[in-house]
């Protein structure tokens, strides 16, 4: 019988990049985001189409109910939709700050919800939560953007365990620097949020810093991503996270080995604080 996944923030970047992998590994694949018009190319290889917001409690059951519905179950999730929104804690409205914890944080938690029945069901099941290098590390005018990321590795942490006796598996993907829509995103907010603010230099500095890392050449392209995904879902004993490209493992490898002022002050070299 043919896996049954479902990828959300499927109309660019690493999940498209992932909805084509699973394609090619001979998944079911629903593919799910809000811009529904960008995917017609994974329509044409036989991706199923969802309109999902992940902030809408009646479009994540909608979409869950369709596939049970279709397919009757889903094996496989891959909460992947997100963004980055930066600028000062100072600056930032709280509007903007809860927004950031409702699509990278509670969509995820509220769409696993909706899953895990089933899955318990039959004792089988991947969960897997696209988080980042920076739910491990920090950078200035960053701190909501780090905060839900955070988040989504200790939940993820404590769900791994939590599923376990049910047969689930929960796999954290930790990307570097990955070419998409992110950096352009991230950055147009640390800009917009500082202007006119005792932030502004800061922000132009670091958006420089995020200019250069998500450089070609530098940052990794989604499909490394993708290509990890399907490794971890195709496994059959996982590992609990897996840091992917753009530098991942250096980064990750010096927080976990360095005291956190020398990590600061790398920080703060690197950021021009």
């Amino acid at each position: 019988m043919e896996q049954v996944a479902l990828v959300t923030g499927a109309s660019s970047g690493i999940g498209e990049s992932t909805v084509r992998a699973l394609i090619a590994e001979g998944f079911t694949v629903y593919a799910a985001a809000r811009r529904v018009e960008r995917m017609q190319s994974l329509t044409e290889l036989g991706a199923r189409i969802l309109s999902m917001d992940v902030t809408s409690d009646e479009s994540m059951t909608d979409g869950v109910r369709r596939i049970l519905a279709d397919a009757g179950r889903i094996d496989v999730l891959v909460n992947n939709a997100g963004y980055g929104s930066y600028g000062a804690l100072e600056d930032v409205p709280m509007t903007e700050a809860r927004r950031q914890f409702d699509v990278n944080l509670f969509g995820l938690a509220r769409l696993t919800q909706l899953v895990l029945p089933g899955m318990r069901a039959r004792r089988s099941g991947t969960i897997v939560n696209i988080s980042s290098i920076g739910g491990k590390f920090y950078e200035p005018l960053g701190s909501w953007y780090h905060a839900v990321k955070f988040a989504v590795e200790g939940l993820s942490d404590s769900l791994r365990i939590e599923l376990k006796p049910f047969g689930i598996r929960v796999v954290v993907i930790e990307p570097g620097p990955i070419l998409s829509e992110w950096s352009a995103i991230a950055s147009e907010s640390l800009l917009e949020n500082s202007e006119g603010t005792a932030y502004e230099g800061n922000a132009r500095k670091v958006a420089g810093v995020l200019a250069q890392a998500y450089k070609p050449g530098r940052a990794s392209p989604p499909d490394a991503v993708a290509r990890t995904i399907v490794r971890a879902v195709q496994s059959k004993n996982p590992a609990a996270r897996y840091p992917v490209g753009g530098g991942a493992w250096p980064i990750l490898a010096a927080r976990k080995v360095l005291p956190d002022r020398a990590f600061d002050a790398i920080v703060r070299t690197v950021y021009g604080h």
